[in-house]
């Protein structure tokens, strides 16, 4: 498993205003190695693999600040499934039903037409595009 450097994480995290707890920075160690998509109990499962003890509740909150501070997105592909996409910046997925996989789609690989009209009194604030594929049969 690769880690990002300590000091690299709890710098990551200082600069969004996040105190740089040894629980916050192992999780920022693994979810900012790599580009990536990951559950919350990937992430334990990971913490646990390095023989960190982390409960639960630690992982979501961490990873909820994480995301209200723009540092992670959650990507929502069915109710019960979310997975912490360590790439902020916009882009949208494929989701394998099969596999459980989330893959990058660079966000100018796909062109919308037209986006509706806004109802009064909203702004635009970004679409997700979640494209579901499965294994060729």
């Amino acid at each position: 498993m690769t880690l990002l450097n300590h000091d690299k994480a709890a710098e990551i995290l200082e600069r969004a205003g996040i105190t740089p707890t040894p629980r916050r920075v192992d999780i920022a160690r693994i979810l900012f190695a790599r580009p990536q998509h990951l559950s919350a109990d990937q992430v334990l499962g990971q913490l646990k693999t390095l023989g960190q003890d982390c409960s639960r509740a630690t992982v979501y909150n961490t990873l909820g600040l994480l995301q209200r501070r723009g540092l992670v997105r959650a990507v929502v592909v069915d109710p019960s499934r979310v997975f912490f996409d360590s790439t902020p910046a916009p882009h949208q997925h494929f989701y394998n039903v099969d596999t459980g996989e989330l893959l990058d789609i660079p966000s100018e690989r796909i062109t919308l037409a037209q986006t509706p009209p806004l109802p009064a009194g909203t702004e635009y604030a970004g679409t997700d595009v979640i494209v579901r594929i499965r294994q060729s049969r």
